[in-house]
This record gives structure tokens, C-alpha cells and sequence, in this order.
């Protein structure tokens, strides 16, 4: 039933090409900004979990 509605669609060959054309974009430009990265931000962002951990426990944590 769905395959003979989507024949039907004018021109629906091209949404494939579309997608794969937006995707491959991305991925080049998320390859392209990962070896063009300052080392630096990278080091602050792989850190950034553990100071948000250490900066609850020690809000939480209860004066003596």
C-alpha cells in the first residue's frame, strides 16, 4: 500500500540525495572543526564533566 503512494510522489527520487548531500555536509564540517580545534578548548570540554561534579559536591556537602 505505502510503496505504490510513494511511487506515486512526484519527483521523490531526489529527498534520498537531499538527505545523504546534508549529512555528508555535517559530517565534513564536524571532521573539518575536530582537526581545526584549539587543544586547549578541546582540554576544557573533555574537563568540563569533572569540575561540574567537583562544584556539586562540594555545594552539597554540609559545614561541620
Amino acid at each position: 500500500m505505502y510503496k505504490n503512494i510513494l511511487q506515486n510522489i512526484d519527483n521523490i527520487a531526489v529527498w534520498p540525495v537531499i538527505s545523504f548531500v546534508i549529512f555528508f555536509l555535517f559530517f565534513l564540517c564536524l571532521l573539518w572543526w575536530v582537526f581545526t580545534a584549539d587543544r586547549n578548548v578541546i582540554d576544557k570540554l573533555k574537563n568540563l564533566p569533572m569540575e561540574e561534579g567537583e562544584k556539586n559536591s562540594l555545594s552539597n556537602a554540609k559545614p561541620e
